[in-house]
């Protein structure tokens, strides 16, 4: 019998007897929902990440995640069948192990591969015989075998024999309470049968749908197409925001007829830029990787370029209005942005462009203030580094009055829009917010924008 089919056949065993042991590496917002969700399906797990302040949390069973149930956690940690530590020493202990940690934009917005290639060294440190390591980081086409697969065997053992290694790109849409980890389906690729017969059969046990494909290149490409088309269509409808607009069309209005039509169309909708860490990044990592092999994406690049350039074309028709409609000239301007997170009611600033206004706007000589129920404290951020620190403003009656526009970057559904319909002088809505919730504001202290 082959040594290889050897590990292959007692790994199998152990996924089919859930009695695998399973680490994930990184803590945050893809690897925390994805150990719990393998811990919850009856498989041991170990989380391992850095952030001794974090993994201390959540030993103590803290909620580090807002949109999770109260006890998530400190029942996964009751059950004695989830913990997480610092100690990379774990790693050996495993069966599979699991590299869940960022992929950002470098300062000069090129993939940084950094975290991966830093949790590749730390496996590659205690790797063993019969482990199977999946990379679920969003990565460029081929980064798995070029990148991570080298350094793993640097101890000399080789990968689809000595151990198994794999890609699964992460779909974690944070807060989303329809489609959570369990029922999205699962990419999973690997470059030789026995890694991909093992995927399979893991990630089977976790999810409703395991999706393999034949090589992690593929699956890393699915990853980045499925961003680069939301990336296109969010460009594509800002656009025509700007150019209906103009015609004195609400597009809100025409993307909701047009999301009637039953084929041919999917509905994207207009707001101030893209954030986190999905839709701003994996556009860039196509990108990257298509003239490191000397083709282009020029219509991904112009989509790229669009979004990127949203939140300065928003604060600067802020300025515009606010001076057309209330005769306020920015420069010494008294301003209230509603949200910090990049998205409704999780706490995340990750590429935010309501941070990208806020620091624009400020650069124009507007005061800024801001209120986000999840952010009482605004983070150090690379990109905004003269924001960190600032404190979220009470949202009450006299404060709204006191400034001269709010304006609406994150539509936080715990944030009273009938108090702030009453009593602002101007609002500036990016997100539609008012109409959805069919609270009514005359047109002259309203723009959508």
């Amino acid at each position: 019998m082959n040594a290889d089919f050897s590990l292959c056949s007692d790994l199998k065993q152990k996924i089919q007897q859930r009695s695998a042991r399973i680490l994930t590496i990184g803590l945050g917002y893809v690897g925390l929902p994805l150990a719990l969700t393998i811990s919850e399906t009856g498989f041991p797990v170990i989380g391992l990440d850095i952030n001794k302040s974090r993994v201390s949390k959540i030993n103590s069973g803290q909620r580090v995640i807002s949109y999770f149930s109260e006890s998530r956690i400190s029942d996964a940690i009751a059950s004695g069948g989830f913990t997480a530590t610092s100690d990379p020493s774990e790693i050996s202990h495993a069966n599979i192990v699991l590299i869940c940690v960022p992929s950002p934009l470098s300062p000069t917005r090129e993939p940084d591969l950094s975290y991966v290639i830093k949790a590749a060294e730390y496996v590659a440190a205690w790797i063993k015989p019969g482990q199977l390591i999946v990379v679920e980081s969003t990565v460029w086409p081929g980064a798995t075998a070029e990148v991570v697969k080298p350094i793993l065997e640097q101890r000399g053992l080789l990968a689809g024999k000595d151990f198994f290694l794999g890609f699964s790109p992460e779909r974690e849409d944070p807060g989303n309470e329809t489609h959570t980890t369990r029922n999205i389906p699962k990419i999973i690729g690997a470059d030789d049968a026995h890694s991909r017969d093992l995927l399979d059969a893991f990630y089977s046990q976790i999810v409703s749908q395991a999706v393999p494909v034949s090589s992690c290149a593929t699956a890393e490409a699915v990853k980045l197409v499925e961003n680069s088309f939301r990336t296109v269509n969010i460009a594509l409808v800002n656009e025509l925001k700007v150019a209906l607009g103009a015609m004195g069309i609400d597009v809100w209005e025409v993307i909701e007829a047009a999301a009637t039509k039953p084929f041919g169309y999917m509905p994207f909708y207009p707001g101030p830029g893209i954030g986190g860490d999905c839709i701003p990044v994996s556009p860039v990592y196509m990108s990257w990787r298509a003239r490191d092999v000397g083709a282009s994406v020029p219509i991904i690049d112009l989509a790229r370029f669009s979004n990127d350039a949203a939140p300065d074309a928003l604060a600067g028709r802020i300025a515009s209005d606010l001076l057309a409609r209330s005769a306020v000239p920015i420069q010494g301007a008294n301003l209230l942005v509603l949200g910090i997170s990049y998205k409704r009611d999780i706490e995340d600033t990750r590429e935010s462009p309501a941070l990208a206004i806020l620091d624009r706007l400020e650069a124009m000589g507007a005061i800024c203030d801001y209120h986000d129920p999840y952010f009482p404290v605004i983070p150090k951020t690379r990109d905004h580094p003269s924001l960190s620190g600032r404190r979220s403003i009470p949202l009450t009656e006299c404060a709204l009055r006191e400034y001269d526009s709010v304006i609406v970057t994150t539509d936080h559904s715990m944030v009273d829009y009938s108090l702030v319909a009453q009593f602002s002088h101007l609002i500036f809505d990016t997100r539609n917010v008012f109409h959805k919730r069919g609270i009514v504001v005359d047109g002259i202290r309203l723009v959508k924008i």
